[in-house]
């Protein structure tokens, strides 16, 4: 399921980004994807309704820093893996 969790945030970022999905790469800071703090709220939205998870972000608080896909990759499978679910 990792591949699957990867590739569906792919997609997810890339839909609220409004890039084209060969553009999302593990790498690829979202800064340079032109992702903004509001399209942010909208991936984490997504995010959740998508994996049935709480991504514990908070706009204003900086604790949960995503400055790449690679980093909310992780932190979405962290929170499947919590909540029971799994990533392989």
């Amino acid at each position: 399921m990792m591949a699957s969790v990867e590739s569906d945030i792919f997609d997810i970022i890339a839909e609220k980004a409004g890039v084209e999905r060969e553009e999302i790469v593990s790498d690829a800071r979202l800064e340079d994807l032109e992702i903004e703090s509001l399209d942010i709220v909208e991936i984490v939205f997504a995010i959740e309704e998508k994996f049935d998870v709480h991504v514990p972000f908070n706009a204003n608080d900086q604790a949960l820093a995503f400055e790449t896909v690679s980093d909310v990759v992780g932190a979405v499978q962290s929170l499947v893996e919590e909540a029971g679910g799994s990533v392989e």
